[in-house]
């Protein structure tokens, strides 16, 4: 039987790992990471949705830090891409929910499944609703997005 001081503990762990799982993560970059880790877009390879069309997971061993978070790529070349040019790739609003960002002005987690790249831009939202609904209107959604987001990276990340 476990005590209650112990149960009471354990349940408050458990809204406290439940809170972040789904909110957007502040801290000293402004590109979004699980609570959990340090790698961006939940460690898939961002060069890879320009060269390959798809979302694809990185490699540890092919790992570089930028703008305070790790960064994962398939490749040694993806890898040199990215060095050469980290603002092409990155995904836009930090790779905070792209809808998320333009209609609620808040920062919530984008999804590396749910993406599209416009303009040569990579956008990433939360769910398949959600990338069909900003798709919708993407146009409109960025121009939103792109007014709202500076005020946002002044008032949640340092």
């Amino acid at each position: 039987m476990i005590c209650s001081s112990l149960k009471t503990s354990l349940l408050a762990l458990v809204f406290v790992f439940a809170g972040f799982s789904g909110n957007a993560q502040a801290g000293s970059s402004e590109y979004y990471t699980t609570f959990m880790g340090n790698a961006a877009v939940g460690g898939f390879d961002t060069v890879a949705y320009f060269t390959m069309g798809k979302a694809v997971k990185g490699k540890r061993k092919y790992s570089w830090e930028w703008a305070g978070v790790n960064w994962r790529f398939v490749s040694r070349d993806h890898l040199e891409m990215f060095k050469a040019n980290p603002e092409k790739y990155a995904p836009k609003y930090g790779g905070h929910c792209a809808w998320a960002v333009s209609e609620k002005g808040m920062l919530y987690r984008g999804s590396p499944q749910h993406w599209k790249i416009i303009d040569g831009n990579l956008y990433l939202n939360h769910n398949p609703s959600i990338n069909k609904r900003w798709l919708k209107d993407f146009q409109s959604h960025i121009e939103k997005a792109d007014v709202q987001w500076p005020a946002l990276k002044e008032k949640y990340i340092p």
